[in-house]
C-alpha cells in the first residue's frame, strides 16, 4: 500500500474527516478495524483521532470485525480450507474468538468443500491408485488449507461412499 509522504506542510485530518474517509472506504468493501487504523495512519499524527473515528464507526454499525469475518469466510470457503481461512483472518487482525467462531461454522462443510476443490483439479482423472499421484493430490489440498483427515478421505474416495 502506498502511503502519502508527510511533508513539512502536512496538515493532519480531524477525527470527523478521518471518519468520513473511512466511511468512503467501507462503502466499497468491508475492512477490519486493524486495516482501517493502518490506512488512516497516513492522514494524521494523532492516534487518539484514529481511535475516536474507529469507535464511532463501530458504534454506528459502519465497521464490524464480525461482519468482515463472515464476508471473508464466504468468499474464501469455496477455494480454501479452514487452516488457510484462519491464517487470513489472523493476518487481517481478527480477534482469536471470532476466528474460532468462524472455524466452527466451517467445520460441517470442510469435507464437501475439499471434495469440490479436488473435483475441479482432479475430477476428470478420478481416484488414483498410484501413490505418487495421491501424494500430489494430497499436497495440493494441503496447500489449500485442508486438514490431513479430510485430505485422506477425499483422495481415497471414501467420501463418495458416504
Amino acid at each position: 500500500m502506498r502511503q502519502k509522504p508527510k511533508s513539512e506542510d502536512f496538515e493532519a485530518l480531524s477525527a470527523s474527516q478521518l471518519k468520513a474517509k473511512a466511511v468512503r472506504w467501507l462503502a466499497m468493501r468491508e475492512y477490519t478495524r486493524t486495516e482501517l487504523a493502518h490506512k488512516l495512519k497516513s492522514y494524521t499524527d494523532i492516534p487518539e483521532d484514529i481511535e475516536t473515528a474507529l469507535d464511532d464507526l463501530e458504534r454506528e454499525g459502519w465497521q464490524s470485525d464480525a461482519r468482515f469475518a463472515q464476508s471473508f469466510q464466504r468468499v474464501k470457503a469455496t477455494k480454501q480450507g479452514s487452516a488457510l481461512i484462519a491464517q487470513g483472518l489472523r493476518q487481517k487482525g481478527i480477534a482469536p474468538e471470532l476466528i474460532t467462531e468462524t472455524l466452527e461454522q466451517l467445520k460441517s462443510t470442510e469435507l464437501e468443500r475439499a471434495k469440490s476443490v479436488w473435483d475441479k483439479k482432479f475430477g476428470k482423472t478420478g481416484i488414483s491408485s498410484d501413490p505418487k499421484e495421491k501424494a500430489k493430490q494430497g499436497r495440493f489440498l494441503m496447500s489449500r488449507g485442508f486438514g490431513a483427515g479430510v485430505i485422506r478421505r477425499v483422495i481415497s474416495g471414501e467420501i463418495e461412499q458416504d
